[in-house]
């Protein structure tokens, strides 16, 4: 169905825009704090039952789980330092629409590894049983080392990848389409180079229609994606300045693809930290940052651009005086940014400078280079402010949560920011609606 129109004009500042949240689960990498003696398993549906339930009892919109197509692995064997071997993020969000009845399911799916047809329909699914609450947090991936479960390896070039899920994301939506529209033919053709398909709907419509589409990429590619198919985009601009700047961007977009201004929720991915005090707050960011890089992580940090075993080395000491491989990054541990997969050489040097000019040992200087300070720390009165500033000035629709700790770093949201966001008319006293849809108060199809 057509989306309906709506006024291309956006206003610079809205005195009644509301905080819209979301919990981003991450599967793998060091942002949470999974080794804490008091960190949940990770495989339990018990875990995932009860942040669930801890963010609907806080009216958050959305809970969605990051995915990994592949364990990551550092120097052929599994990183063990990072969390493994969750279950598919479908699998767990449909154990979890029986388990709550308003918080909105997002699954991180990979539009280059999977087929147009198989993933509406299993997206559907979810979407009918949990009543309206699914969502789709639409990735992409060149990564040979990924694709190597799918006897794929680098198939598909780094500058196609959009292309590729634009053209997916266009045939999910005419499935989905079709299964709304109730006739008789519900297929749907698809013939370009990077994807062929001929497939019926099978699954009835949800109460919103269909899934709700999210959107994570800051490139220009991502962007143009977001604009063209996206209902909600997971950027990484907390920053202020940055983040308006990205939001006038996105919306300069949307209207020239033809489609409103404000037909998108922006939600910045952001870790929080909530202290008694501001001085708590500070600590507390502090002993993340090392929790964050371990002396352990430091050491598998550096053994990526050395390309050696660097086990012998005490992180406390000095940086490596053997020389690197000439070879550039391992890819097993995931992905790596298009523009860091080459000149690691003179990134060693650079760092060989810095950590001689400062006296840094090994973990020093990662945590230097790689660990990054919490866009938000304060008390919830502080963090509140903020919050409520962006939104009412359209630098942001709200934020995903990434979470440090399980459930303490979102028991703080939900019982501390939450209610000062409330007292200052910036966030909703009870769900107004049963879909996700709703929820993020996006136009309705």
């Amino acid at each position: 169905m057509p989306e309906a129109a709506h006024d291309t004009a956006t206003p610079e500042y809205d005195p009644n825009a509301q905080v819209h949240l979301g919990v981003f689960f991450t599967g793998v990498g060091p942002q949470l704090i999974w080794t804490d003696p008091d960190s949940p398993s990770h495989t339990a549906i018990e875990t995932f039952v009860e942040v669930a339930r801890l963010l609907e009892r806080g009216l958050f919109d959305a809970f969605f789980l990051g995915e990994g197509l592949r364990v990551r692995e550092n120097r052929g064997r599994v990183f063990d330092l990072d969390i493994a071997g969750r279950p598919d993020a479908i699998t767990q969000l449909s154990a979890l629409a029986a388990a709550t009845s308003r918080i909105g399911l997002v699954a991180t799916q990979n539009t280059t590894y999977n087929y147009p047809a198989d993933l509406a329909r299993r997206l559907a699914g979810l979407d009918l049983l949990s009543e309206g609450r699914a969502g789709w947090n639409i990735v992409t991936t060149d990564n040979a080392w990924t694709g190597a479960n799918f006897r794929h390896g680098g198939w598909l070039p780094h500058e196609r990848r959009y292309e590729r899920a634009a053209g997916f994301a266009a045939a999910a939506k005419a499935l989905w389409s079709a299964a709304a529209d109730g006739g008789q033919d519900r297929s749907v053709a698809v013939d370009t180079d990077l994807l062929r398909l001929r497939a019926a709907a099978t699954v009835p419509p949800s109460p919103q229609g269909r899934p709700v589409l999210f959107q994570s990429g800051d490139s220009p590619g991502g962007r143009e994606l977001a604009a063209a198919h996206a209902d909600v985009v997971f950027s990484a601009n907390t920053d202020y300045e940055k983040a308006r700047a990205y939001a006038a961007d996105l919306r300069t977009r949307l209207v020239r693809h033809g489609r409103p201004a404000d037909a998108i929720r922006i939600l910045p991915g952001a870790m929080v930290v909530v202290g008694d005090t501001a001085r708590d707050a500070e600590d507390k960011a502090r002993w993340l940052r090392e929790e964050q890089v371990s002396p352990p992580r430091a050491i598998a940090f550096l053994e990526q651009y050395w390309g050696t075993d660097l086990s012998a080395w005490d992180p406390e000491g000095p940086l490596p005086d053997i020389e690197p491989s000439d070879a550039e990054l391992d890819p097993s541990r995931g992905t790596i940014p298009i523009e860091e997969r080459t000149g690691k050489l003179a990134q060693i040097q650079k760092w060989r400078d810095l950590a001689a000019e400062r006296g840094l040992s090994i973990v020093q200087l990662v945590r230097e280079v790689s660990a990054r300070r919490p866009p938000f720390v304060g008390t919830a009165s502080q963090i509140a402010d903020e919050w409520t500033r962006y939104v009412r000035t359209r630098a942001a629709d709200g934020f995903n949560i990434v979470p440090h700790l399980l459930p303490s770093s979102l028991t703080d949201i939900v019982d501390k920011v939450v209610p000062e966001l409330q007292e200052r008319g910036s966030y909703r006293t009870a769900y107004e609606g049963t879909t996700l849809r709703e929820h993020l108060a996006l136009p309705p199809l």
